[in-house]
Formats: C-alpha cells, sequence, structure tokens
C-alpha cells in the first residue's frame, strides 16, 4: 500500500535531512508495532488493532461485552478519535455508520498502538469496504422474573435486531401482552421484557427473533421451565 508521509514544511524539491529522519523514524514505528505488538487482554476495555483485509483499523470494545475469547462485540473508530475533524472524516468514510459488529479475537492483532493509524483505511483517505468481514451485533431483547427483593433470572434473549427501535417494538409488544397477568407466569416474580445490547459472548442463549415470533418463543421458554403459563402468548 502506498501512504503519504507527512513532510516538514519545506519547500517542493529534495527531502531535507529532517524529513528523512521523520519518515525514518515513523516508518521504524510502524514496523515495531506490527512486529511485537502489545498484548491485548480481554475485559480491560483497552482498543484493539484489527486486521480488515490489508489495513489494521482501531476497535472500540463494548463496555461490559468484550470478556469473551472467541468474538467480542466492537465498533470500528477512526484512528484518531475523539478528535472532532477525526470524527466528521471517519463518518465521511463510512466509520460511524457501522454499529456494534461481531469480532473474532483471532482477528486482533493486539492493543491499539498510534503507530497503526498510517495503516488505516483514513490514513489512505479510503471508505471502509462494504464488506468488512463482520456481522452485526446491535441489540437483544431480555424478558426477565424478578422477584421482589431484586434477584431473578432471564426467561428468554432474542437477538441480535440490527435495528433498535425494532427491539424496542418487540419487547413493547411483549410487555402489552403481559400487562396484568406478569406476576402469574413464575409464582412469586413479575416478568418484564426490555431491550438491551447483545451480549455477543453469550450468543448462544439467544433466540433468532426473525425465525419464529417472539411471543410464541416466550411460551414455549416458559413452558420449558415447567411454570405455569398464565397467559398464551402465541395467539
Amino acid at each position: 500500500m502506498i501512504r503519504r508521509l507527512r513532510r516538514c514544511g519545506h519547500a517542493p524539491g529534495s527531502i531535507s535531512a529532517e524529513d528523512q529522519a521523520a519518515v525514518v523514524k515513523e516508518f521504524r514505528a510502524i514496523l515495531a508495532a506490527v512486529r511485537n505488538p502489545e498484548p491485548w487482554t480481554p475485559g480491560n476495555g483497552q482498543d484493539a488493532a484489527v486486521r480488515i483485509g490489508p489495513f489494521i483499523e482501531r476497535a472500540h470494545p463494548r463496555p461490559g461485552d468484550d470478556h469473551c475469547t472467541e468474538i467480542i462485540a466492537v465498533a470500528l473508530v477512526h484512528p484518531e478519535t475523539p478528535n472532532s475533524a477525526a470524527h466528521l472524516h471517519g463518518h465521511r468514510l463510512g466509520y460511524t455508520d457501522r454499529g456494534w459488529l461481531r469480532c473474532e479475537t483471532t482477528a486482533i492483532l493486539g492493543a491499539w498502538q498510534p503507530a497503526y493509524a498510517m495503516l488505516t483505511h483514513a490514513a489512505a483517505n479510503l471508505p471502509l469496504p462494504d464488506d468488512i468481514g463482520m456481522a452485526p451485533a446491535h441489540y437483544g431483547v431480555h424478558v426477565e422474573a424478578r422477584r421482589p427483593d431484586g434477584t431473578g433470572y432471564t426467561l428468554l434473549r432474542l437477538g441480535p435486531y440490527t435495528q433498535t427501535w425494532l427491539a424496542s417494538h418487540h419487547a413493547e409488544r411483549l410487555n402489552n401482552e403481559l400487562e396484568g397477568k406478569a406476576a402469574t407466569i413464575v409464582p412469586g416474580c413479575t416478568a418484564t421484557a426490555k431491550s438491551a445490547p447483545f451480549d455477543v459472548s453469550d450468543h448462544e442463549s439467544y433466540s433468532d427473533p426473525y425465525e419464529s415470533d417472539a411471543a410464541a418463543l416466550l411460551t414455549a421458554a416458559v413452558a420449558g421451565r415447567d411454570l405455569p403459563l398464565g397467559i398464551d402468548l402465541s395467539a
């Protein structure tokens, strides 16, 4: 890949000794970062450097959802984040409209370092490709049974939803179905549906809301626990 290296502001012509030294220093920093990446540890909230084709991008883990050793949820961010100019540049190049993505930890080179900035799409002034090899990891719906003392458990998890409004719509629909009868589904508990970030680390515990009706899935979840149903959500 061809990179445009910064110059020190000298007049056009041959590269000055200062420019040469700056280029060599920057190039060595990039080589050192690629050859000897800083280890990235799940659960520490540290930004990661991930491979996107021949490029390296900065990925920000979703807080509380970066502890899995196989897949985590991340958002690709402009390498100069949080500068305001970087936000505008990143928006133009497609960094801000991706949402949360499922990232395999095998794609993580290491912890993010400033030296990687020259290896990003932004440094080449190129937009992110349509296919970056990461599936959405957006939103979910959790149906929880809570006791008066605040303890309880989750009856059902739905997701991932690619749009937050759809998750909220399904949660509202389930709560409307449960209204007035939520306390009878699980004796001693109140059942409530709410939208929540999709926990990609525990993706196997979710049911796909696009394959089945959300209310029918809740009916099956309650029946599977051998609990008194008290309400027919599949109607």
